[in-house]
């Protein structure tokens, strides 16, 4: 037998993946460390050049994750339509020389001191654009180059990815920006026009559609469908969406960052990785030894300890305490996002991969940038601490209502597509 006919045992072996995964790692590298250096800037400029307080300042945080936001909610369905109608490489593609544009345009605004909130706000809303049409299509490229039997392990190997570049992104990014602050977008633009040649040199995979393709508008409405007649499904989605909106912590991280712990763009950086610190171990572990049984009850625990981090993480005065608690909460939302990725991509038929994918990222995207602007909101009422606390016992009380309205949560056993529904690859009756 060739080496060619030999049954892969990790996704690793495969050429195909593991050029996807290193145009993940290096997208995620760049984006975030632009995106966290665009909050700083926003900050900054709220701060240093229009004079606002520290509560001003921070609900225009707030509104950045909304500039965010609006193209997201608005492009969604656009976006997950597109990944299954056309060639997902090129819709990766198309969404990465937007973001490089955007580098581009950052870098240079920033060497002239030309930036202002109105520029910020609407390169985060072109950054939102581009990552609507992003996810969709690039989460939906995995599952057709690796056996199905492999797809948990590769999901790991992806979040691990996702993880690393989450750590080094921005820690990376703060220090260059602390000595030359154009640096870091003109080495974003560059590293993002790579993973662009990577993602294109996957081979192409097989079309998703058979026949002709129902119309756009009939598609969409049948990506909603089979969501909500899912109640398992729906429950992790909006279990996610809701707890991250009130417990995520990390638009206040420029506050925490220049005012109460005092450790400037580096320790911004260096916070803003900390919870991939601790979510990249378990994702590691989860490629090792991926979950099997009572998926969710750990899912559940999981938010629980998310929530009770974030209460800590408001509390603490301590920097090197402050990035051990943050580890901590990336951990125990590493368990929450391997959970909910694999029943996704287990349990969609790859004719609606893409629609479901982008209701998956909508709502992962509404819990961040909505989360922003309610922590923006709450921060000004509560202060930035304050907010925080509030989210993390927000996020607690979610996770149990949320246990109760969907016992389904509760009684989940494992990732098995025949739980969710007997006859997998059907589009639902509309």
């Amino acid at each position: 037998m060739t080496a060619s006919l030999v049954e892969p045992t990790s996704p690793l072996q495969i050429a195909d993946y593991r050029r996807f995964w290193m145009a993940r790692f290096l997208a995620v590298f760049a984006t975030l460390s632009m995106v966290v250096l665009i909050g700083y800037q926003t900050y900054d400029v709220a701060r240093a050049d229009y004079g606002m307080s520290v509560r001003d300042a921070a609900f225009m945080l707030g509104l950045l994750g909304a500039a965010q936001f609006v193209p997201l909610f608005l492009l969604t369905p656009v976006a997950g339509v597109a990944a299954d109608r056309f060639d997902r490489r090129r819709v990766v593609l198309f969404a990465n020389v937007i973001d490089c544009g955007i580098a581009i345009t950052l870098a240079l605004s920033t060497a002239a001191d030309a930036l202002s909130l109105p520029l910020l706000f609407g390169l985060a809303a072109a950054h939102g654009s581009a990552r609507v049409f992003n996810g969709p299509a690039l989460s939906a490229i995995a599952p057709n180059i690796v056996p199905p039997a492999l797809l948990p392990k590769a999901i790991a190997l992806s979040s691990i990815a996702w993880q690393v570049a989450t750590v080094a992104g921005p820690a990376v990014g703060g220090f260059l920006f602390a000595h030359t602050p154009a640096l870091p977008y003109f080495i974003a633009a560059g590293l993002l026009l790579i993973s662009g040649l990577l993602i294109s040199s996957v081979r192409p995979v097989r079309a998703v559609h058979q026949g002709p393709p129902a119309h756009p508008l009939r598609q969409i409405l049948d990506g909603f469908a089979f969501v909500r007649r899912e109640r398992f499904l729906l429950g992790c989605i909006t279990l996610d969406l809701f707890a991250v909106l009130l417990g995520g912590a990390t638009a206040m991280l420029p506050v925490f960052a220049r005012d109460i712990l005092h450790v400037g763009p580096e320790g911004l950086g260096l916070m803003r990785g900390a919870p991939a610190v601790g979510a990249a171990l378990v994702a590691a572990w989860l490629s090792w030894r991926p979950l099997a049984n009572n998926v969710g009850v750990k899912m559940l625990w999981a938010v629980v300890v998310f929530g009770a981090a974030t209460i800590a993480f408001a509390l603490s005065r301590n920097f090197l305490l402050s990035m051990g608690i943050l580890a901590v909460l990336g951990a125990a939302d590493m368990i929450s996002v391997f959970i909910r990725n694999s029943l996704v991509q287990l349990n969609t038929p790859d004719t609606m991969r893409g629609r479901v994918s982008a209701i998956s990222g909508l709502a992962v995207s509404a819990s961040n940038e909505l989360g922003e602007l309610q922590s923006g909101l709450a921060a000004a009422v509560l202060g930035a601490a304050g907010a925080v606390a509030f989210g993390g016992v927000g996020a607690i009380v979610i996770t149990v209502i949320w246990a109760w309205i969907f016992p389904e949560l509760r009684k989940a056993r494992t990732f098995a597509p025949t739980f969710l529904h007997e006859e997998t690859g059907k589009e639902p009756a509309t």
